[in-house]
């Protein structure tokens, strides 16, 4: 596909992008073990000096997982209104909507699945005095997340770049080498290295896929991939996009068009936007986005709705009757998927 070992798709001769489609508008989870083991102890940075170690949502092991067309997955985050995790909820806390019509959840899990996950780091000009601090911010995502899950980075500025030797790995070492090999020089790529990267995630083996992307500014170098084309991509594959937005040094209009984008691409799948005022804190955002993907619940539903039409059906999910002292409470998870078709049965 694209690789330092060279991309592939180049914006900035605007070839055409291929695109193989997603083969499935959700991945479902059927889960062998009977329910999620509390027991097991993981120690994962805190989001404040203030918040309360969560509880470790049980290893991953025992499950299996299958393809299954029909069942729709949510990876849902609930916060208080302080911004700590909620860990201690039931299903009956949750309602799940399709197009408004209320779902029955048929699995609920809170587990500690492995992930195949893009590192996706800025490398245009601009990035050249900020890249050692994020890239040690890069490897504290990793450090942080499940040490089982299929890791790769994409380096871009008007071009991007697989810069691993293999597809994926969990090598920290590898992935460092990775994150060095860098000449920040050029323009913003961003939507091309993110559609691409939501390609190259079609040959991980992990059900769940996340992207985080690391930028300075908007993206000026994708030629005819838009913002629409990544959206759209991500909606069709599921993955979630988690953004960090260093926009401090950007022209305002350029800044206000980069976080608008951002905040699109992440709330549109589940994930998270976070604009820092500056590249330190970058790191402890990195560990907080690990924790946040390490400790979401899992529904899952059949819906009711049976047409096969390739439609794009919007979900909602929300909370009722929490425990009492856990205050007002919000859950993110991405905002619908694509129908199966009846040609494709996907």
């Amino acid at each position: 596909m694209f690789t330092r070992r060279v991309a592939t798709i180049l914006p900035s001769k605007r070839l055409a992008l291929k695109l193989a489609l997603c083969a499935s508008a959700a991945l479902a989870l059927a889960f062998a073990d009977a329910g999620v083991r509390a027991s097991a102890a993981r120690q994962g940075p805190p989001q404040s000096s203030a918040s309360t170690p969560l509880p470790a949502p049980a290893p991953a092991q025992g499950y299996r997982l299958k393809k299954d067309v029909e069942l729709v997955v949510l990876y849902a985050s609930v916060f208080d209104e302080h911004g700590n995790f909620v860990p201690s909820l039931q299903q009956d806390n949750f309602r799940v909507f399709e197009d408004k019509v209320e779902q029955k959840v048929s699995v609920f899990r809170r587990e500690d699945v492995p992930v195949a996950m893009g590192l996706v780091i800025d490398n245009s000009g601009s990035m050249r005095d900020k890249r050692e601090k994020v890239n040690a911010a890069a490897l504290t995502f990793v450090e942080t997340s499940n040490p089982r899950d299929e890791v790769f980075v994409v380096n871009f500025n008007d071009q991007f770049f697989l810069d691993l030797d293999k597809d994926f790995t969990a090598d920290v070492r590898e992935l460092r080498e990775a994150l060095e090999r860098v000449d920040a020089r050029g323009g913003t790529a961003m939507y091309a290295a993110l559609v691409g990267s939501m390609d190259h995630l079609k040959k991980a083996t992990h059900d769940k896929k996340v992207l985080l992307v690391i930028t300075d500014g908007e993206d000026n170098a994708s030629g005819h991939i838009t913002l629409q084309t990544a959206v759209e991509e991500a909606r069709k594959s599921g993955t979630l996009i988690y953004a960090v937005g260093l926009l401090n040094e950007e022209e305002k209009r350029a800044a206000r068009h980069a976080k608008k984008d951002l905040t699109t691409l992440a709330g549109e799948t589940g994930g998270a936007a976070f604009f820092p005022n500056s590249v330190e804190e970058v790191q402890s955002i990195c560990a907080l986005m690990a924790r946040e993907i390490r400790n979401q619940y899992v529904l899952a539903y059949y819906p009711t709705n049976l047409a096969r039409d390739g439609t794009f059906r919007m979900v909602h999910v929300e909370l009722v009757n929490p425990p009492r002292a856990s205050g007002k409470l919000q859950v993110r998870t991405r905002l619908g998927y694509y129908a199966p078709t009846p040609t494709t049965g996907q």
